[in-house]
């Protein structure tokens, strides 16, 4: 068994807007793992981007306890929040955030420029297949491209996990697929662990370990005996 990466034991989340109370997360236990890939399944709402947001140090708990290795996240201050993001989590969201006035390259210097340990923008760049496309900037680029600048900027602090929302929410499925190889790639090439929220059951596919939420609670979770390459899931 690898090592445990992330263990959460019953955590709860609950947003309040005046006397609207919204509970996000209904006692989530969950383990990730070194170096595996895990899917986050269930419709929106569900509780799968909350959780991320947690594991990922975006937000905090109201109850319950969430381990990263030896950081108890559960107590951490924002410095402490704010440290733990910049050295350890990489974030990839569906929509790119790319800064429109800079080119690809300078896109990703922008983490590689404070990061303790960061491999090069161009390096960074040729794992997502971009290396001949370094030079463009955002408009330039399509949409699965864009997606794939993000990808290179996350991952080239050399961060230990990667936490990616709906990667390919915004992507036709070719384009989508090219993404998800990009992601596979990372894993395999520099272990890093990886969890993907997804809407998209066939994602699952590409998986070790698959989660699937409903209703801010794990439905269920399995391991994934027979995985399929990216190139492969077809929906």
């Amino acid at each position: 068994m690898p090592e445990a990466v992330f263990v959460a034991r019953s955590l709860t989340k609950i947003y309040r807007n005046a006397d609207v109370e919204v509970q996000a997360l209904r006692g989530v236990d969950m383990t990730l793992y070194e170096g595996e890939v895990s899917v986050l399944l269930g419709p929106s709402g569900s509780g799968k981007s909350t959780l991320l947001n947690i594991l990922g140090g975006l937000d905090s708990a109201t109850s319950g306890d969430v381990r990263f290795r030896d950081h108890d996240l559960t107590g951490a201050s924002e410095r402490e929040l704010t440290r733990y993001r910049r050295d350890h989590v990489g974030f990839v969201f569906q929509f790119y955030n790319l800064i429109p006035s800079l080119t690809a390259w300078e896109n990703v210097a922008l983490v590689t420029d404070i990061a303790p340990d960061p491999m090069t923008p161009s390096q960074a760049l040729a794992l997502v297949g971009l290396a001949p496309r370094e030079k463009h900037f955002p408009a330039q680029l399509s949409g699965g491209e864009q997606q794939r600048v993000a990808i290179a900027r996350a991952i080239a602090k050399r961060p230990d996990v990667l936490l990616c929302d709906e990667p390919i929410g915004a992507l036709d499925s070719a384009t989508g697929r090219v993404v998800l190889e990009a992601i596979e790639r990372i894993n395999a090439e520099l272990g890093t662990t990886t969890a993907i929220i997804t809407h998209n059951a066939p994602i699952r596919a590409m998986a070790h370990r698959v989660f699937t939420f409903h209703d801010g609670r794990i439905a269920s979770q399995s391991l994934n005996a027979e995985r399929k390459p990216a190139r492969e899931i077809v929906w």
